[in-house]
């Protein structure tokens, strides 16, 4: 294959919208994806929520691109018809300890630029969601939810539309040649035929892989690869009618933002995720943990029908950060940090990458396309 103008490696929800922006700024782009499917792992293993951008740092990359990404997404998915809804969340607090939780939660999230979050007595909970019990509450008329499939085929075809390729069970093997002219050696998984791709550009956003995608570029220097750690989250249905018309969440826990009720856009229910530390991402619900989820959601929804939890799937997030240590913040990580003209790796990608994903998109391509590496 000739030399192309941009190569970007992992076809989730962010590589595909990263490749949209390069499309349509006339690069030519290749996605290589080494599975047989776009957006089989992260991308497709989550909550499929919008974040309102609540719970990050001020200042912090998360917070700006969940922000900004939050209204880019609403606008992008009204305009292609990609079917979403926002339907707000309550952020409940099931004793007195958490009420003071919640005016953290809400003082944290003013800072970054979240001013709309209402504080709810227990009587205007009860009004909302008949079922809940709690303290008191933070209502989020921002936070909504999408389909997360639909958005990434929407994304995909903006980017073909526009020029680009996808190269699906694609394998990177080595990454070699000077700045701003790499040499991609690939290698086919159905016939294991090996390919070399010259790119003048190359975007790693390999998300659970792209750790070991970076060590695999001769010249990063190995302060610049971080270790990802695997958080796993099992997630269980209900069956039967909806109950809520609102997503539900408790107040955050470590590593994660506690066993939340959410919706898909048929209006059924969904619970979780639970947090567990694994050493290699596998893809197994934890059916032992039903119990604790069931506990978990009784202290928010006592009238939970007992035993009727059903095992669905799992996800698992590329942390950046070790149990119990404060969340790390995304990476996006370009010359400016290593050096190397053309490379864009991002490291950490995990919620609120599927809110932030067209955020993340343009930033990526103003550092590369306009020079602007800050």
């Amino acid at each position: 294959m000739s030399d192309i103008d941009c190569v970007i490696v992992g076809a989730g929800v962010v590589g595909l919208a990263i490749a949209r922006e390069f499309a349509i700024a006339g690069q030519e782009v290749l996605v290589i994806e080494r599975a047989e499917g776009f957006g089989t792992e992260t991308s497709s293993r989550n909550s499929e929520v919008i974040h309102a951008g609540i719970y990050y740092p001020e200042n912090s990359l998360k917070a700006e691109m969940c922000i900004k990404g939050r209204e880019m997404l609403y606008r992008y998915a009204a305009e292609k018809a990609v079917p979403h809804k926002r339907c707000g969340k309550l952020i409940v607090a099931t004793n007195d300890e958490q009420l003071s939780r919640l005016d953290e939660i809400k003082a944290r999230a003013a800072c970054c630029g979240v001013t709309d979050l209402e504080r709810l007595a227990p009587q205007q909970v009860s009004d909302m969601e008949p079922e809940l019990a709690c303290k008191g509450a933070l209502f989020s008329p921002s936070t909504g939810i999408v389909d997360s499939h639909a958005l990434m085929l929407s994304l995909l075809g903006d980017a073909e539309n526009h020029g680009a390729m996808l190269s699906l069970n694609t394998e990177v093997l080595s990454v070699s040649g000077n700045p701003s002219d790499y040499n991609i050696k690939t290698r086919d998984a159905a016939s294991g035929e090996t390919f070399e791709i010259g790119a003048k550009t190359l975007i790693n956003s390999a998300g659970l892989w792209a750790s070991d995608l970076a060590a695999k570029i001769e010249g990063l220097a190995e302060q610049h690869i971080p270790q990802t750690f695997f958080a796993r989250g099992s997630y269980f249905t209900l069956p039967g009618r909806p109950r809520f018309s609102h997503l539900v969440y408790p107040v955050p826990e470590d590593g994660g933002l506690g066993v939340h009720l959410t919706l898909d856009m048929a209006g059924g229910m969904r619970f979780g995720p639970d947090v567990e530390w694994i050493d290699a991402p596998v893809y197994a619900v934890n059916d032992a943990s039903r119990l604790e989820f069931e506990k978990k959601i009784s202290t928010y929804w006592p009238g939970l029908p007992a035993t009727s939890l059903e095992p669905s799937y799992c996800g698992i997030r590329p942390k950046l950060s070790t149990p119990g240590s404060p969340a790390a913040d995304f990476r996006i990580d370009t010359k400016a940090v290593h050096g190397m003209e053309g490379l864009v790796n991002l490291f950490g990608i995990e919620s609120p990458g599927l809110t932030s994903s067209l955020a993340i998109a343009e930033k990526v391509a103003k550092a590369e396309l306009s020079g602007d590496t800050h």
